[in-house]
């Protein structure tokens, strides 16, 4: 009788081990090859991301599993600075506001971050350009112009948003006019490039970048 009860559950125990070993190959080969083999049981056509899968199977946005999140930084110009290249050539220099702009962008290419680039000479819109940055922006670097010596709008703002701020001048104002000496926004700012021309933007930029990695580090 026992004799009997073995050949009878022998085949069952033989065939939960084949069961086994078959899909336990399965899992090794994946293992070790990094591609999608087919599943016990399973045709070639029914294994998603393979040839032969119905489009119906794919993701939604052409099979794309992950996207790029890029740093965003937001550069705001005060007023007066609509006239780079002609105005004071001996302090600002030749190089036009659109010109900087066109160097900013370039090295934020190379970088892989994207840059908005804005000017105005209204206080009230830089106020405003400052209060929408928080949620979409990164960083903002901001050459505030004259109104860095008189806005205390501007500081409030930086302040109350909360985005990290970099204050850049292309002048060093340390060096000029004692009224420009005192700068309201600064304490409110993570730090100040000035005196180096285009080359502040540039700076500001690098910065920027700087602060990003930081802030993911830490």
């Amino acid at each position: 009788m026992r004799f009997q009860e073995i050949q009878i559950q022998f085949p069952v125990i033989a065939g939960n081990l084949r069961s086994f070993w078959v899909i336990a190959s399965w899992f090794l080969e994946r293992s070790a090859t990094g591609r999608k083999p087919v599943p016990p049981g399973c045709k070639k056509r029914d294994v998603p991301g393979e040839v032969g899968v119905s489009k119906s199977n794919r993701q939604v946005g052409g099979g794309k599993l992950f996207s790029r999140l890029q740093m965003k930084i937001l550069f705001l110009n005060g007023p007066n600075l609509n006239l780079l290249g002609q105005r004071e050539p001996e302090i600002y220099g030749h190089t036009t506001l659109a010109g900087i702009e066109a160097k900013v962008r370039e090295r934020a290419a190379e970088l892989k971050v994207a840059v908005d680039f804005r000017q105005s000479n209204l206080e009230g819109e830089l106020v405003g350009w400052i209060q929408e940055a928080k949620g979409k922006f990164n960083v903002i670097v901001i050459n505030a112009a004259a109104y860095t010596h008189t806005s205390v709008a501007l500081r409030d703002a930086i302040s109350a948003v909360g985005v990290p701020t970099i204050e850049i001048h292309l002048s060093n104002v340390h060096a000029r006019e004692e009224f420009r000496h005192k700068s309201l926004i600064a304490p409110v700012c993570l730090g100040q490039i000035t005196g180096f021309g285009q080359n502040s933007y540039i700076l500001a930029l690098l910065a920027s970048v700087d602060v990003k990695v930081v802030g993911k580090t830490n």
